[in-house]
């Protein structure tokens, strides 16, 4: 399972960009767990560029939830005001610009370019700027919006792990569970429906966009 590397060896390195607290472990929080499972010695750096005082607490706990067994890692959380990434573009653009010098990421997850959230198009706009020789997946995220597309990489992902991300997910935002759209069944029905379309031997699975692929 994922390959990504030349002759076959294991990733030694992720970089998980996220426009607001929650997006990475909704997006691809299931198989963020079964790369760290898959690869030991794995360093992961996660990066939520918006958050406040209250959602920062929720979304560090989580990081660490899903992080656990990584050999490293390291968790950033930004301050960029929430829903007006457009208009901060220069600054989200320095701060990524910066991540792209400090880190060598195998494998990029980040948002899916045609998302209909503004921060997520931002952010996914950015990220294939800055890292433009990387092996980058676009994740994505259910909403009101109704921008869900075809995926072209799938990720198979056994039931238990998909039960730890639901989990995790609902158990650590506890100041978004009043949303209507937040709950167990919508994460649920997202990896099954992406396990279908995938024909995980699971049922399961998280799909992804990649616009460019170089063995």
């Amino acid at each position: 399972m994922l390959a990504l590397s030349a002759g076959g060896r294991k990733l030694k390195s992720v970089l998980c960009l996220g426009a607001h607290c929650d997006d990475i472990e909704i997006g691809c929080g299931a198989s963020v767990l079964r790369l760290v499972q898959d690869n030991p010695g794995l360093h992961v750096t996660w990066v939520v560029l918006s958050s406040d005082s209250a959602r920062a607490k929720e979304a560090t706990r989580a990081a660490e939830v899903f992080l656990n067994g990584t050999q490293s890692k390291t968790i950033k959380l930004g301050s960029f005001r929430d829903s007006y990434f457009p208009y901060t573009g220069a600054e989200i653009k320095d701060y990524i610009q910066a991540l792209r010098n400090e880190t060598e990421p195998d494998l990029i997850l980040t948002h899916y370019r045609g998302d209909a959230h503004q921060d997520h198009r931002l952010v996914s706009e950015l990220t294939r700027n800055a890292f433009r020789d990387h092996f980058i997946l676009e994740y994505e995220i259910p909403k009101y919006d109704g921008d869900l597309n075809a995926p072209n990489f799938f990720i198979p992902v056994e039931r238990d792990l998909c039960a730890y991300k639901v989990d995790t997910i609902y158990d650590c935002f506890a100041s978004q569970q009043g949303r209507s759209w937040f709950t167990k069944e919508t994460f649920w029905a997202i990896l099954r429906l992406r396990g279908i379309e995938s024909n995980s031997a699971s049922g399961y699975a998280e799909g992804f966009y990649a616009h460019k692929c170089v063995y």
